[in-house]
């Protein structure tokens, strides 16, 4: 498994935590046993981790940058593609920027509409303008 990979299957787990506030280890434990290594499986469970321990943290960040936009209002898969990704800004200094936010816009491509790409994007890039 590729970290596109790893980071697809944690970006699929922290869209079911959007709504369900809840840690869902039988979804994790299927797509941990489909990784092939150490480092796919850690980098999953730390990132689903991360986001929902630090979730109101990187809420508030995203929507200061969301100018006119609260969290309720950013369309689902985008709010989870944020997540992921400002989780990986602010606390996985192993992924340069621009890994992540190419990693978050190729996410929304997959997952989401067009316009979503360019919002996705000028989300990240005003957050890592703030560092």
């Amino acid at each position: 498994m590729s970290r596109s990979q790893a980071r697809d299957k944690a970006f699929k787990l922290i869209f079911e935590y959007v709504f369900t506030k809840e840690i869902d280890d039988e979804l994790m434990d299927e797509y941990l046993s489909e990784t092939d290594g150490k480092d796919d499986a850690s980098y999953i469970k730390d990132v689903y981790f991360g986001v929902s321990n630090k979730f109101d943290y990187l809420k508030d960040k995203i929507e200061k940058l969301s100018i006119g936009f609260s969290a309720h209002r950013i369309f689902k898969v985008d709010f989870a593609i944020l997540l992921l990704a400002s989780f990986e800004l602010e606390f996985k200094n192993d992924i340069p920027f621009k890994v992540v936010i190419n990693e978050a816009c190729n996410l929304a491509k997959i997952y989401s509409t067009e316009k979503s790409v360019k919002f996705v994007n000028g989300i990240l890039a005003k957050m890592v303008e703030g560092k």
